[in-house]
């Protein structure tokens, strides 16, 4: 096996070795792009091409007219100030095999008042502050799309499409995963026709947001004093008479520390406090309660349904003939006790499913997981970079030179020195 593993890595260094030399023949490479092009750089595009040592030359040497092109070597952050105050493009952190997450929160109007090649630039700039952030030993990246912001599901198309083209082109091997989050409604059907023919196709995946509401295990504000100082406290406030419920005729309105910080409220048609839907006065039935069901405005109900409960033909007596004898529009809740079964308002029943209904659950195969569920297995994990607030500071501490802009490549030896000079004068 020793000597097996011995003449593959020969192979490999054969070729990488073959490709730099046709990449010479057609023209002399500069310091930088020796340095671009080193050994793992030569062995994705070789692994891109498979292992074909003609197409990776090819391939590799329109990467780097590309990058000479857009001028990766001049990019730095001072030139998307207002992309970094916005948070519209960055590297949120690291997952747990140290590969670097990239967030996009693209708004909609982006691209009316910005070029399709500022966007590239950004783009690019992002995916070269996380290749710096990598440690040796990792090679891939994830990409967040936060689509959210967007209303039209063709506008959010061209935009991926664009992305995953730059990304399988000029930085191949490089992407692990991308989720596609919050998507517009008619996109899933573009995605469908277009799927087959876009080559990072099967590492892309699309999530919702609300499928992960239930989950509150991550509360990661607290390594973040900057951006937490923003988010709910129950304990800033004098007060804790005024947390609780609220509700009115049909509605409760409920604060509660127990619930996430980020929606530290919830609204439910239950009834929590001593509001009630219909006639304070007693009567033999007792008041009605909110529900589902008779939650709704008493204007728009029919006329048995406005009259007191026990008014109707005088008095409690006949409330049960009368109520045979009419229907009103909104069902009526009854007490209900042990001995009189005759008052009890039975439900229609969901149907049980039928081999009409559902014919595919006999083609269906016992372990098998849908596209869904993968997905939101595969999110999971970064889950909490998503919710994690944005930080402007904590993004440009990444950033090393000369990506940083002057910020980064100003030692703070040098600023400390300048500060003290010119305190005196």
């Amino acid at each position: 096996m020793g000597k097996k593993d011995l003449q593959g890595d020969q192979n490999d260094d054969a070729k990488v070795e073959a490709v730099l030399e046709l990449l010479r023949k057609q023209a002399p490479l500069t310091v930088k792009q020796e340095k671009f092009c080193n050994k793992a750089c030569v062995e994705r595009f070789l692994q891109a091409k498979g292992d074909n040592v003609k197409k990776a030359a090819k391939h590799l040497r329109a990467c780097l007219s590309w990058r000479e092109s857009i001028g990766t070597d001049n990019l730095i952050a001072d030139e998307f100030s207002a992309e970094l105050v916005e948070g519209v493009a960055f590297v949120a952190g690291h997952d747990e095999e140290s590969r670097p997450v990239l967030i996009f929160r693209i708004k909609q109007d982006y691209q009316k008042f910005h070029s399709q090649k500022l966007f590239t630039r950004l783009l690019v700039f992002t995916l070269e502050v996380a290749i710096q952030t990598m440690p040796k030993s990792v090679e891939q990246l994830v990409l967040l799309f936060d689509a959210s912001f967007f209303r039209s599901a063709s506008a959010f198309m061209n935009l991926l499409l664009a992305t995953l083209k730059i990304v399988a082109e000029y930085y191949p091997g490089r992407l692990y995963k991308a989720f596609v989050i919050d998507p517009p409604s008619l996109f899933a059907y573009l995605w469908k026709g277009v799927r087959p023919f876009v080559e990072l196709s099967t590492v892309t995946m699309m999530v919702s947001s609300l499928d992960f509401e239930e989950s509150l295990e991550f509360n990661d504000f607290s390594n973040y004093p900057r951006t937490s100082s923003l988010r709910f406290d129950p304990s800033s406030l004098k007060s804790t008479a005024k947390i609780g419920s609220c509700s009115s005729s049909r509605f409760s309105f409920t604060v509660s520390h127990h619930f996430d910080s980020l929606k530290p409220w919830y609204l439910s048609l239950t009834d929590t406090s001593a509001s009630k839907v219909g006639p304070t006065s007693p009567s033999p039935l007792g008041p009605a309660l909110i529900s589902p069901l008779n939650a709704r405005s008493f204007s728009f109900a029919s006329p048995a349904a406005r009259t007191p409960r026990g008014s109707i033909n005088g008095g409690g007596n006949s409330t049960r003939h009368t109520r045979k004898s009419l229907f009103p529009s909104t069902p009526l809740p009854q007490r209900t006790t042990g001995s009189d079964s005759s008052s009890r308002i039975s439900h229609p029943r969901t149907p049980r499913p039928s081999f009409l209904q559902s014919p595919a659950m006999f083609f269906r195969k016992e372990g098998h997981v849908s596209r869904t569920d993968k997905s939101r297995e595969s999110f999971m994990p970064f889950l909490k970079f998503y919710r994690r607030p944005y930080d402007e500071m904590i993004y440009r501490s990444k950033m090393r030179p000369p990506l940083g802009g002057l910020i980064s490549i100003v030692s703070p030896h040098l600023r400390r020195r300048h500060v003290s000079v010119s305190q005196r004068f």
